[in-house]
């Protein structure tokens, strides 16, 4: 299956499956608004469908990261990114993934951030 992202003002607003040929009628609006987006592709890595392995080929890896609804677009580097979810975080290329002012620690946790202290607190 392939999947399509409808883009407006460089935001998801949509995302469906469907064959190239159908997204051409426009049927759905203006085919240049849909992007295709890969299921199997995170932080920039392409993975086997349906496991965390990533695959031999990475040049399937497409766009970063699977589109969703409230994710950018954007156009200039052609991926997708989620929402910034604090705003001290930082895009982070070439995964296209959030990165906190501070690692994550790597012993003990869980941890969540908190956005006042600028810390990961247990």
């Amino acid at each position: 299956m392939t999947y399509f992202a409808k883009i407006t003002f460089g935001i998801v607003e949509d995302v469906i499956g469907a064959d190239q040929d159908f997204i051409d009628t426009g049927l759905v609006g203006n085919p240049s608004a849909w992007v295709e987006t890969s299921y199997n592709t995170r932080g920039g890595i392409y993975y086997l469908p349906d496991t965390n392995t990533p695959g031999s080929d990475q040049s399937l890896a497409l766009r970063a990261n699977y589109a969703g609804i409230g994710y950018t677009y954007d156009a200039i580097n052609d991926v997708f990114y989620a929402p910034q979810p604090y705003p001290s975080w930082i895009i982070s290329a070439p995964t296209w993934e959030w990165q906190a002012p501070v690692p994550y620690p790597s012993t003990g946790g869980p941890y969540t951030w908190d956005e006042a202290t600028q810390s990961w607190v247990a």
